[in-house]
């Protein structure tokens, strides 16, 4: 009864309250009654009507339909090549038939000299982790000697999603100003503060590491997770970094270390286990080791290894954190099993026949005791490293232009400063001629796995040479004989 009653009541109090707006602004009352129509005409009337009034439509024939049809030229997908991107692909060679130490040529049909090792590219599948993958894992961890590893399905996006997933914005990342495009790129996505530090020097890299310091002091920042990022083997000209002083100067400085080994992981070392077993450096000293299952294993992707605790604000495990937080790993399927499998058991050919990498340094003297005598070219490149970097010395002013001064610059990205001109299109053809030469000798050019190739930018007078062990000395030495022959033509014809 009750209820009936607080019902009509509400009911009058709301008509009272309509009746007292209208007398207070019957032109309201006017405006919502006229709303309320036009809603209600608006939901009965037909949404269709448009469509079945076939007025404003023009009736075509089948005929002029197909015309029509024929007539219309679809925009492209994407801008057309520039002249010397359209040059760059004439000169790209394809490779047939199996993929070996020893390619041939799908135009000529001719066999080349040494080839590096093949990057096997990956598109996305719709594969997901399985029991080959955890295998190998723990097969890196294991060769590795440290707790834990994390492969990633392409060996590019390693890097940045490494960066990513532990360093976030507010955190301190000193990186090299070498280092390749790939961590570049992951500095950039971590948004952490990035400062630089002189290639390869690590007495700069310590004023680097005091003037973060007294800079946090000054404004009395709380102290923030830092990283030093730099590579083993720099892909960029060669060097090799100085790994006890580097491992001395993050503990002195309290900074965890990420150490790209790309290159020097399986081609470095007794074993082929990098700088840490070069240098008899217990890997557990190193915070995160990456690498790349593409280049010596002969595979494809990249693996990140280290301890099984990362201290970050709380203890984190190193995989768990990355299966989560690295986009790489959330949304990218998984390295296809078969590829996987051959991963492992390239592990288990280094473990087993530690022979090849004896025969890989050999080859590396043989190419280098050959080139060192050309007095038009420059080698950068430690003694040791498989890929063999060669700068035309009349440029070899430019290998400083990664150097800046002792202030380190507080750039997005490691452009040199001051870096000096030239022209580029010449360089650019003075360096595909030399491409091509060798190849005319039958010594194969780097963008299909061969012994020489000029540098994939456009700001550097180089080109690389790679050995590999599955090569006898006697090829190594004619190969560099080729490049030789190959640089001295081509300099005297352009003189």
């Amino acid at each position: 009864m009750s209820t009936a009653i607080d019902g009509s009541t509400a009911a009058l109090e709301s008509l009272f309250a309509f009746l007292s707006s209208h007398q207070n602004d019957p032109g309201c009352t006017v405006l919502e009654i006229l709303l309320a129509l036009f809603a209600i005409r608006t939901l009965h009337q037909s949404r269709t009507r448009a469509e079945n009034d076939e007025r404003h439509f023009i009736q075509f024939s089948e005929k002029e339909v197909d015309e029509l049809v024929d007539e219309w030229t679809p925009e492209p997908r994407g801008a057309p090549l520039a002249p010397e991107e359209q040059s760059d692909l004439v000169f790209v060679p394809v490779i047939s038939g199996a993929n070996g130490p020893r390619p041939k040529l799908a135009n000529t049909g001719k066999q080349l000299l040494p080839a590096t090792t093949s990057r096997a590219s990956l598109a996305r599948k719709l594969s997901k982790s399985a029991d080959v993958h955890t295998n190998f894992e723990r097969d890196i961890a294991d060769f590795l000697g440290t707790e834990a590893s994390i492969l990633y399905s392409q060996g590019f996006s390693k890097i940045p999603c490494v960066t990513s997933a532990f360093a976030k914005r507010g955190d301190i990342i000193v990186a090299d100003l070498g280092i390749n495009f790939a961590i570049q790129k992951g500095l950039q996505t971590s948004r952490s503060t990035v400062r630089w530090f002189d290639h390869n020097d690590l007495k700069n890299l310590e004023d680097v590491l005091l003037s973060v310091e007294k800079e946090r002091r000054k404004r009395r920042g709380p102290l923030t997770r830092r990283f030093i990022v730099t590579e083993g083997i720099f892909e960029k000209d060669g060097a090799m970094i100085d790994l006890p002083k580097l491992i001395e100067l993050k503990h002195k400085y309290k900074y965890r270390l990420i150490l790209d080994e790309s290159i020097s992981f399986g081609t470095i070392g007794r074993t082929g286990r990098g700088l840490t077993e070069l240098y008899n450096v217990t890997a557990t000293q190193i915070d995160t080791i990456i690498g790349s299952v593409a280049n010596t294993l002969n595979s494809s992707g990249g693996f990140c290894a280290g301890s099984r605790i990362v201290k970050k604000t709380c203890d984190e495990q190193l995989c768990d954190h990355q299966h989560i937080n690295s986009t790489s790993f959330v949304f990218s399927a998984a390295v296809p099993a078969l590829l996987t499998v051959s991963a492992s058991d390239g592990i288990n050919i280094l473990r087993n026949t530690p022979s090849i990498l004896s025969t890989l340094q050999e080859n590396v003297r043989a190419i280098r005791a050959v080139l060192d005598r050309v007095e038009a070219i420059t080698i950068p490149s430690h003694a040791t490293s498989p890929i063999i970097h060669i700068y035309l010395r009349s440029a070899a002013t430019l290998s400083a232009s990664t150097s800046v001064s002792a202030k380190p610059p507080k750039l997005a990205t490691p452009a040199p400063r001051d870096a000096p001109s030239f022209d580029i299109a010449g360089e650019e053809r003075l360096l595909q001629d030399i491409v091509d030469e060798a190849l005319a000798q039958g010594c194969g050019s780097r963008a299909h796995g061969g012994c020489a190739g000029r540098s994939s930018s456009r700001r550097a007078r180089a080109f690389g040479s790679p050995s590999s062990a599955a090569l006898s000395r006697k090829e190594c030495e004619r190969a560099a004989s080729v490049i030789k022959a190959a640089v001295v033509k081509m300099l005297t014809k352009r003189k």
